[in-house]
């Protein structure tokens, strides 16, 4: 073999044997992992996590919550207008004490025996329920579970907290809102808060409020048992909100 074709021989087996290296370093760097593939697990874990949210703040509430229609559609602001004592004209204090809470059939005749006006829901209410003498069926958005003892007297006579902190601008509706509750145990969603969470940072996240009637007070419509205990803690100084109600 001449010199030459050495030359080229070993130049071609020079050429063989880096490929060779080049191709084995490329395999190790094609299995070698990357600092970039720890985001693959993250991203799963992030993408399960709100998947997860939004079933269960989303979805969830959609089937474990009904709704119904008052029986009337009821106007506050028109009745504020005609009475002189607000709230207390139809949410008054009996004389022993106790509170009145849902104005009864005959309290509302005092001013309902006839139409005084042409709304369509108070001839409903005339023909349907004044004329025959038959209790409205109210939805009562605030029922308590039986073992709760709620007093009003105590909130409002002795702790002189307005109606509007804990029901919110409800005088000032002119229809009321659809009555939702819990499939299961049949209570009333304000019970338990709209927001599933139970993070509270404006008052529908309790009573369901519109931008308009939140723009009129500057609390928060209370319904929670945890805005219960903060407020006892603040007033009275401990923790004894559970076992004030509940008995």
């Amino acid at each position: 073999m001449s010199t030459t074709e050495e030359k080229e021989q070993a130049v071609a087996e020079g050429d063989q044997g880096k490929a060779s290296d080049e191709q084995a370093e490329s395999r190790h760097e094609a299995v070698k992992p990357g600092t970039w593939r720890f985001l693959i697990p993250l991203a799963a874990f992030f993408m399960g996590f709100v998947s997860l949210l939004f079933v269960g703040w989303v979805i969830f509430p959609l089937l474990l919550y009904a709704e119904k229609q008052q029986p009337i559609d009821f106007s506050h602001s028109i009745h504020q207008e005609a009475v002189e004592d607000g709230c207390q004209s139809c949410h008054f204090f009996r004389e022993d004490g106790t509170f009145s809470g849902i104005p009864k059939l005959e309290q509302c005749v005092e001013c309902h025996e006839e139409a005084m006006g042409e709304r369509p829901e108070e001839a409903k209410f005339i023909k349907e329920y004044v004329e025959p003498g038959k209790e409205v069926p109210w939805l009562i958005y605030a029922r308590q579970p039986v073992c709760v003892f709620f007093s009003h007297a105590a909130h409002v006579k002795m702790a002189e907290l307005e109606c509007v902190i804990c029901h919110g601008p409800v005088g000032e509706s002119d229809h009321t809102r659809p009555y939702q509750y819990n499939r299961i145990n049949k209570y009333s969603r304000d019970i338990w808060g709209w927001n599933i969470a139970g993070m509270a940072k404006n008052a529908w996240d309790r009573m369901k409020m519109d931008d308009a009637a939140l723009a009129k007070i500057d609390k928060p419509a209370r319904m929670k048992m945890d805005d219960c205990a903060e407020c006892h803690e603040e007033t009275k100084g401990h923790k004894d909100a559970c076992f004030v109600c509940h008995k």
